[in-house]
């Protein structure tokens, strides 16, 4: 199975989170929606706090009354219980006729008349309970047995022999009671009966027949109960599908349980061990299913217990009905609520969101833009201001943008310039140079390309295509080279897609210039200056870089901070960076820019302009 790294989820949630974000801003940018997601939230909230209130208050009293009730029953059964074993002694005692059931048992293997006493003190016993499946006389010393059973349609007793019975862990007990008596379930296991039990049996009771004078143990006798005898103890108890009950002795034995391995579960946990010898309680259980709320009852007599676990899911049913019921009234309520709060929201807003068009319509420079006036609301009265606020600032607009031309031509010229003599400058001194080491060779060719080198810079236009501004790069190299010969190089990376793109004059050349003021100046060393250009999605990157020692941290500080000054206020020092930075302000606003990134490995210059030109702005 494949796992994901922390670092993946860590980008993952970010993932998420900017995606909920987004999703946030949408709904919530329009007035509306957050008149509607308000309303909702309210309306959900009092919906919802009421819906968990109630389910709690139910719920609680549903286990109150699960408890009580079942409290009630179990106690009631328990009474039956101790009636009908109560019974069973009674039964196996033969009070009147003791001496007479004690001489015939002694006298059994010689005297006829003893045998018959048996059979018709059994027999008599069968006749007396529609509960019973058999009855076992086990005469002690000499291991024979008489047994009583229903046998298609007639009552019969028989005799047999069974030397395994003093073995088997019923007889034990009952030997070994005080009370000569023990019962045996046939819960979990039938092999220790002794004797051939009905398979319908329930459970067994037997009680040893002991000699007056001596106590010495003659017989045992068996009763083996059908199941009538569970519908007769439980009749109290309303039990309905799924519901489960148990049956369990003092000494922890179970003697009816509706699921064992429930039962095998619970005896397994140990919660079984925390249910009290007397009186009633619950407590609470988890199996690894569910929960169950365990209410029981032990009786004070003998200590029998009955315990009945219940499912919380099945208590909490009537509950869960009633809060899906609430959901679904709650759900029908908001989908209403949200209708009228979406019409009375639409109402308000919607003078508002035409107020907002024709806002958005005049921040573009839409004069036009008129507000509709309806009523005499706070709305009414901000739609009235906004038209007087354009039609006044329409009169402004007109006035100062005739200003504004005559300013920024200016501007441009002044800048203009203020580079060309710098140019013309550092031109000249490369004439020299080379007039001084070549003794005048190829002087024509030089002065050929400074002639055209300054029709070029002095040709009056402020916009020139890039291939224009390339020649013109390439005959200042070719003077640049009769300087500082080979150890200026160039290499021109440039997409053939942006050879038309619009540029400001004289642009790209204020950036080589500075690269080789200060790198090519600055070292002894050969220096390469790379000039590229790529187009993004909306703009174009236009960059010069040189592998020269790069601009010191105080110093790239102070050339960054003189690009926010205005430009009546600049100083001698970088005005070249600066008037190029303050061009591309005024010719294509604040889209535009020049970015500088410098480290020991060199410097890179970067000028950033729409792909749209001019006619971007």
């Amino acid at each position: 199975m494949c796992t994901l790294s922390k670092g993946a989820v860590i980008m993952m949630s970010g993932h998420v989170g900017t995606i909920f974000r987004s999703m946030w801003k949408r709904i919530t940018q329009k007035l509306v929606n957050k008149l509607i997601l308000l309303f909702t939230s309210v309306i959900i909230l009092v919906v919802g706090s009421l819906t968990i209130i109630s389910y709690q208050m139910i719920e609680k009293e549903s286990v109150n009354h699960s408890i009580a009730s079942t409290t009630n029953n179990l106690l009631l059964v328990n009474q039956n219980l101790e009636d009908y074993l109560e019974g069973m002694q009674q039964l196996a005692l033969p009070q009147l006729r003791y001496n007479d059931i004690m001489n015939a048992i002694a006298n059994e293997n010689r005297d006829y008349a003893a045998r018959m006493v048996i059979e018709n003190y059994l027999r008599n016993m069968f006749y007396s309970r529609n509960d019973l499946e058999a009855i076992y006389l086990y005469v002690a010393d000499r291991h024979q047995y008489y047994v009583v059973t229903r046998e298609t349609y007639n009552i019969t007793v028989r005799k047999g022999i069974n030397t395994d019975i003093p073995k088997l862990p019923w007889y034990k007990e009952a030997m070994a009671s005080t009370a000569n008596e023990s019962f045996q379930s046939f819960v979990e296991s039938r092999s220790d009966m002794g004797y051939v039990a009905p398979q319908a049996s329930f459970m067994a009771y037997h009680r040893v027949l002991r000699s007056i004078a001596s106590r010495h143990p003659q017989a045992v006798l068996s009763f083996y109960y059908n199941t009538s005898a569970v519908d007769e103890i439980m009749r109290n108890i309303p039990l309905g599908k799924g519901d489960q009950l148990m049956l369990i002795s003092p000494k922890r034995v179970p003697f009816y349980v509706n699921s064992l391995p429930l039962y095998e579960r619970m005896h397994d946990s140990g919660v079984l061990a925390q249910i009290g010898e007397g009186g009633s309680g619950q407590v609470t259980w988890s199996d690894s299913n569910q929960e169950y709320l365990v209410v029981y009852d032990a009786g004070e007599k003998d200590g029998w217990q009955l315990i009945k676990p219940i499912p919380y899911r099945q208590i909490y049913e009537a509950a869960t009905t009633t809060r899906n019921w609430s959901y679904v009234i709650g759900a029908l309520f908001l989908g209403v609520s949200i209708i009228l709060v979406t019409l009375t929201s639409n109402a308000i807003t919607r003078p508002l969101h035409k107020l907002s068009t024709q806002m958005k319509r005049f921040s573009t420079g839409d004069f036009e833009a008129r507000a509709p006036v309806k009523g005499h609301d706070e709305i009414a009265y901000l739609s009235l201001h906004f038209n007087e606020m354009v039609q006044r600032t329409e009169e402004l607009i007109n006035e100062r943008y005739r200003m504004k031309l005559v300013e920024k031509n200016a501007i441009l010229k002044a800048l203009e310039a203020e580079i060309n003599p710098h140019f013309l400058y550092n031109a000249l001194q490369a004439i020299s140079t080379q007039a001084l080491k070549r003794k005048m060779f190829d002087m024509a060719d030089m002065v050929d390309a400074l002639a055209q080198t300054l029709r070029y810079s002095i040709n009056g236009k402020d916009i020139v295509a890039a291939r224009e501004e390339l020649k013109h790069i390439e005959r200042y190299i070719g003077l640049q080279k009769a300087r500082f010969g080979a150890r200026l190089q160039v290499e021109v990376v440039w997409e053939d897609t942006l050879m038309e793109l619009p540029i400001p004059r004289l642009s790209v050349q204020t950036l080589v210039e500075n690269s080789i003021k200060h790198a090519l100046e600055k070292v002894s060393s050969d220096i390469l200056i790379v000039i590229s250009a790529e187009s993004g999605a909306t703009d174009a990157t236009i960059s010069v870089r040189d592998n020269g020692p790069g601009i010191s941290e105080d110093k790239l500080k102070i050339v960054l901070d003189s690009f926010h000054e205005k430009w009546e206020e600049r100083e001698s020092e970088h005005i070249g960076l600066k008037n190029l930075n303050t061009r591309l302000k005024l010719l294509y606003g604040d889209q535009a820019g020049l970015f500088i990134l410098t480290d020991e490995t060199g410097t890179e210059m970067r000028m950033q302009i729409p792909r749209g030109g001019v006619d971007h702005v």
